[in-house]
C-alpha cells in the first residue's frame, strides 16, 4: 500500500514575520570578528583624516572602509583579488556620482544604470550582502557629498584609499591561518552533516536534508570554486578535500538509509561530527582523495546565466531599475534635499530577491528602525562628537551593525541611520538637525513605499507557475545523471557538469517554493500543496547524487548493481526515463501520473514517493 508523502513530510515552519520579527532574535553565527573588523576599517581612515586635520576627507575614505563588508568566508587568494575590485568598484562609484553632479539631468539616471549594474553583477555571482546597495549608496552619496571643492579623482583616491586599508585587514589574518576559511567551511559542513543524520525519520528531516546539502555545497565551493585553476594545491587543501568527500558519502549513506524508512546507525552522525573536530588540524594529503568532482560556474558562465529569458535575477533587476527611477522622479519633483536616500531605501528593499513576505517584512523593519534610529542620531548630532570622540562613536555603531544585523534588521536598522547621518554630516556643525531627521524619515519612507507598490506590479500573478518548472526541470537533470549512471561514466568531466546541474536544479527548486510560499495568501496555500512534491522531487536528486559518490566505494557494493540494472537487456534505463517522462506530464497537467513501470531498485522507492505526491496544486 502506497503510503500517503504529506503525512510523512511536513513543510519547514516559516520564518517569524509581522510585528513578532520585529522583536525577535534570530539564530546566526557570532559576527564579533566582523564587526571588530568593520569598525577598525571605519574607524582608521576617520583617525587620519583628524590627525591631518581633513576630517572631511577622513569621512569620504570611509566609504571605501565598505569593502570590509564583503568577502567574509572566502579562500584568502580568491578574497584578495575579490576585495581589490570591491574598493576599485566603490572608488568608480563614488568619484562618477561626483561627477554628474553639477549636471542634475544626468544624476537620477546614473543611479539607477549603476543600481541596475550591480545588482545584476551580485545576483548573478551570489556576491552575499550587503550586495548592490552599498554600490548604488556610495553613487548616489556621491552626487550630494558635501565635500565642497573636492575633486570627483581625489574624491575616489580617498575611497580607494580607504578599500586598500580594508583590504589589508582583510587580509592579515593570512598570515597566521592561511587555511582559516577553507577549514571553517569543511567543518560547519560536518556540523551540518551532523545535525542532518541526527534528524533523519524525524519532522525535521527535510529542513535539515537542505542546510546539509547547502553546507557541502559551499565548503566545496571553497575547495573548488574558489582555488586557483592551476598550480600547486598543497597537502592541507588535499587533506581537506579528503574530509569533504568522506562528509559527502556520509550525507549519502544518511539520504538513502532515510528515503527507505531504514535505520540509519547512530555512529553516521558522531563520525560527522568528529570530523569536525579532525577539520581544525586535517591531516596532509599529497594527492586528492579520488575523483574531484567541479566547482560551480565560473564568473563569466554565472553572468551569461544572469541574461537568460525569464531569469529571476532580470526580473530582480527590472525591479530595482523601476523602483530607482521613480524614486529619483519623485525625489526631485518634491524637491527633496537629499534625494539620494530615497533611491538608496527603494534599491535595499528589491535587490536582494525576496519573496513579497520578506521584502514586505524589510521594508517594515527598515522604516521601524530608520524612525527609532532618527532619535539615536539627533542626540549624536546634538552633542557634535569630534575628534576621537567622532572617531569612537563611528567604530561602535558600525561595530553594534555587524553583530546585530543577521539577527534582527529592525535593531541593526536603528545604528545604521545614526552612522549614515553621522557621516553625511561631514564632521560639520547641523544648524537645522530636527530638519535633517525628519528629511531623513520622509525620503526613507518614499523610497520603502515606492520599492512596495513596484514589487506589487511587476510580480507574476500565476499562482505557482515557478515551482511546476523546477520539478520538471530537476527531473530533467536527474535523467541526465542517470544516463551517465548507466555508462559507467558518473566521474567524468561530463557527468561532473551533469552533477553540478542537478545539484543547482534541487537548489532552484527549493528556491521557487520558498518564493512561492512567501507570496500572498492564495499562491501560498498552492504552494504548500506542492511541498510533497518538492520534498520528494529534492530527495530524488539526492539519492542519485549520492549514487555517484557511493561509486568506487570499498565497502559499499554498488558498482555491480547498477551495472546489472541498466545492462543491455534489462530496459531499466528506458523503464527510468518512461517514469521521469510520465511524472513530467503529471506535474506539467496536474492531472494523476499514470502507473510507474519496474524500476531499479535503488531509484524504485524515491520515484514512487514523488509519483504519490502529485498531482500538484493547479497552476
Amino acid at each position: 500500500m502506497n503510503r500517503d508523502p504529506r503525512a510523512a513530510s511536513s513543510a519547514p515552519p516559516p520564518a517569524p514575520h509581522g510585528i513578532r520579527a520585529l522583536f525577535s532574535l534570530k539564530d546566526a553565527p557570532s559576527r564579533w570578528p566582523v564587526g571588530l573588523r568593520a569598525a577598525i576599517c571605519a574607524g582608521a581612515p576617520l583617525l587620519v583624516g583628524w590627525l591631518t586635520g581633513q576630517t572631511a576627507a577622513g569621512l569620504m575614505a570611509t566609504l571605501g572602509a565598505f569593502t570590509a563588508l564583503y568577502g567574509s568566508g572566502r579562500p584568502y587568494l580568491n578574497r584578495a583579488r575579490y576585495l581589490a575590485l570591491i574598493a576599485l568598484a566603490f572608488a568608480f562609484t563614488v568619484a562618477l556620482g561626483m561627477s554628474v553632479k553639477t549636471i542634475p539631468p544626468l544624476a537620477v539616471p546614473t543611479i539607477v544604470v549603476i543600481a541596475m549594474a550591480a545588482t545584476y553583477i551580485c545576483s548573478a555571482l551570489r556576491v552575499g550582502g550587503p550586495g548592490a546597495y552599498m554600490f548604488t549608496l556610495t553613487c548616489a552619496a556621491g552626487t550630494a557629498v558635501p565635500a565642497t571643492g573636492m575633486a570627483p579623482g581625489l574624491a575616489g583616491l580617498l575611497v580607494l584609499a580607504g578599500g586598500a586599508f580594508s583590504w589589508v585587514v582583510h587580509m592579515v589574518p593570512a598570515l597566521f591561518r592561511p587555511r582559516g576559511p577553507e577549514k571553517h567551511a569543511v567543518a560547519a559542513a560536518a556540523r551540518a552533516v551532523a545535525a542532518y543524520a541526527r534528524t533523519a525519520g524525524s519532522a525535521g528531516q527535510t529542513g535539515a536534508q537542505h542546510r546539509a546539502a547547502l553546507a557541502l555545497n559551499a565548503a566545496w565551493a571553497a575547495l573548488v570554486t574558489y582555488q586557483p585553476t592551476h598550480g600547486r594545491q598543497g597537502a592541507a587543501l588535499n587533506g581537506l578535500r579528503g574530509i569533504s568527500r568522506q562528509l559527502h558519502l556520509l550525507f549519502a549513506e544518511t539520504i538513502r538509509s532515510g528515503a527507505r524508512g531504514g535505520t540509519l546507525d547512530p555512529a553516521v552522525a558522531d563520525k560527522a561530527a568528529h570530523l569536525a573536530t579532525v577539520a581544525v588540524n586535517p591531516p596532509p594529503a599529497t594527492t586528492p582523495h579520488g575523483s574531484i568532482p567541479l566547482g560551480a560556474p565560473g564568473p563569466w558562465e554565472a553572468l551569461r546565466t544572469g541574461l537568460r529569458r525569464g531569469s529571476v535575477s532580470e526580473l530582480v533587476v527590472l525591479r530595482v531599475g523601476v523602483a530607482a527611477l521613480v524614486a529619483g522622479i519623485a525625489a526631485g519633483l518634491l524637491e527633496l534635499q537629499r534625494a539620494y536616500w530615497a533611491v538608496a531605501a527603494a534599491v535595499l528593499i528589491l535587490h536582494m530577491g525576496m519573496d513579497w513576505m520578506r521584502t514586505l517584512q524589510r521594508g517594515a523593519e527598515r522604516l521601524v528602525g530608520t524612525w527609532i534610529g532618527l532619535l539615536l542620531a539627533g542626540a549624536v548630532l546634538a552633542v557634535h562628537p569630534q575628534g576621537l570622540w567622532l572617531v569612537a562613536v563611528v567604530m561602535v555603531l558600525q561595530f553594534v551593525i555587524e553583530v546585530t544585523v543577521m539577527r534582527n534588521y529592525a535593531l541593526a536598522a536603528v545604528f545604521i541611520t545614526t552612522v549614515a547621518l553621522t557621516i553625511a554630516s561631514g564632521g560639520q556643525k547641523v544648524d537645522d538637525v530636527a530638519g535633517l531627521l525628519l528629511a531623513r524619515g520622509v525620503d526613507t519612507t518614499i523610497g520603502c513605499g515606492i520599492a512596495l507598490a513596484v514589487f506589487a506590479l511587476l510580480t507574476p500573478r500565476a499562482k505557482i507557475t515557478r515551482i511546476p518548472e523546477a520539478l520538471t526541470a530537476t527531473l530533467d537533470a536527474a535523467g541526465t545523471v542517470v544516463d551517465f549512471l548507466a555508462a559507467s561514466e558518473a566521474n567524468t568531466r561530463r557527468a561532473h557538469l551533469a552533477r553540478r546541474e542537478l545539484q543547482a536544479a534541487v537548489f532552484t527548486l527549493g528556491a521557487a517554493y520558498d518564493t512561492a510560499v512567501g507570496g500572498p495568501s492564495e499562491q501560498r496555500r498552492a504552494a504548500e500543496q506542492c511541498w510533497p512534491a518538492v520534498s520528494a522531487a529534492q530527495t530524488l536528486a539526492y539519492s542519485i547524487l549520492s549514487l555517484c559518490w557511493m561509486l568506487g566505494r570499498s565497502d559499499v557494493d554498488m558498482d555491480g548493481e547498477i551495472t546489472g540494472a541498466f545492462g543491455p537487456d534489462t530496459g531499466g534505463l528506458a523503464a527510468v526515463h518512461e517514469a521521469f517522462g510520465i511524472l513530467k506530464a503529471a506535474i506539467l497537467t496536474g492531472g494523476t501520473p499514470e502507473p510507474l513501470p519496474e524500476l531499479p531498485r535503488f531509484l524504485s522507492q524515491e520515484t514512487a514517493t514523488l509519483r504519490d505526491s502529485l498531482p500538484v496544486a493547479p497552476h
